[in-house]
């Protein structure tokens, strides 16, 4: 079964790469990305907005977190020509995911295989 939040190969290749800093990566991404959230819900600045989807973008796409790369796509691209509402709906959207690809990692936290 696809899931449509991570891409498992992603995921997979990380954990081989990485071996005993699998975990780490896994922390440090989660804690980048509830400050990055906490950016994009404090400022109302298009070009804050856009920086910060952004980086978020890579740090998702590198994590295979690809629903949230997407989301981030779309804020990063169209900051500066939506509403303040619909900026808001995104970075609504995009909490939204982070709460999905979360529970995915925290998920895989657990399950850190140690040789």
């Amino acid at each position: 079964m696809t899931d449509p939040h991570v891409d498992r190969d992603v995921l997979d290749t990380l954990r081989e790469v990485m071996e005993d800093g699998y975990q780490e990566l896994l922390e440090t991404f989660l804690a980048d990305s509830e400050s990055r959230l906490h950016e994009l819900q404090a400022t109302t600045s298009a070009k804050a907005l856009s920086d910060v989807a952004h980086s978020f973008k890579g740090s998702a796409s590198n994590m295979g977190a690809v629903r949230l790369a997407a989301l981030c796509q779309d804020l990063e691209s169209n900051a500066k020509d939506k509403s303040p509402e619909t900026l808001a709906q995104l970075v609504a959207e995009i909490h939204g995911e982070f709460a999905n690809v979360r529970s995915v990692y925290e998920d895989e936290k657990l399950h850190v295989h140690t040789h």
